[in-house]
């Protein structure tokens, strides 16, 4: 007597268990039509940070690609008066310091300022190619959680609709139910702001190398300009 009473108890709390299980699919189609709406939102967002991540970093890490002898070799080039071997250096090598380089080389001959304005000006535009789009992710890190809480907010706002409009005698499992499953929308929109957000700062850091070694070999050529012949 006592084991089937036992059996039984464990077969229930079987049932309970299972009861209270859901997958993330479940939570995700139970919350309703805004649910899926902002979930979906919240998906195409991460897709696109994660495309651009990928792309940018793959992109950042072929600009920070230099031959290490590539600055020993313009100023052989320049020292004995090979300016055009020295563009024709500059055009084989795919870098921004290799333009940067190419451009202050074909302003030879004009004043140091003019030089410097020169390679500055072309800087600016190779800094803009390694940001392109990375602006992106900032905008994904701060809208992601924000959207994921505006579905949070919606599905509670129905919750407590479903309540006002029972009369009172909603049941309360389902309002937890209801609840429970619209802040999944806040997890999801916290997960891509957060991948997102990794991801910028990330970018960001590996931009910062590739820029201070432009300015770096901007720098050793403008030295070089300025030895004495």
């Amino acid at each position: 007597m006592f084991l089937f009473q036992d059996a039984t108890q464990e077969v229930a709390t079987d049932a309970v268990s299972q009861e209270k299980t859901l997958s993330i699919i479940d939570l995700i189609i139970n919350g309703g039509t805004a649910s899926i709406v902002i979930i979906l939102i919240l998906v195409v967002l991460l897709f696109i940070a994660l495309y651009i991540y990928f792309e940018r970093s793959f992109a950042i890490k072929a600009a920070s690609k230099i031959d290490k002898n590539f600055m020993h070799q313009i100023r052989d080039h320049i020292s004995n008066g090979k300016l055009e071997s020295a563009m024709i250096l500059c055009a084989q090598t795919d870098s921004p310091v290799a333009r940067l380089i190419e451009k202050g080389i074909s302003r030879i001959g004009k004043p140091l300022e003019d030089i410097n304005k020169a390679i500055e000006n072309a800087g600016t535009l190779e800094v803009y190619k390694l940001e392109k789009n990375v602006s992106i992710l900032a905008t994904v890190a701060g809208a992601g959680p924000m959207i994921g809480f505006l579905g949070t907010v919606i599905g509670m706002i129905l919750a407590f609709h479903e309540m006002a409009t029972s009369g009172g005698q909603a049941e309360m499992g389902l309002l937890a139910g209801g609840i429970y499953t619209a802040m999944t929308t806040t997890v999801a929109g916290l997960i891509v702001g957060i991948i997102a957000y990794i991801g910028y700062n990330h970018l960001v850091v590996k931009t910062d190398k590739v820029v201070h070694n432009m300015e770096a070999n901007a720098v050793e050529f403008l030295d070089l300009l300025n030895e004495p012949i």
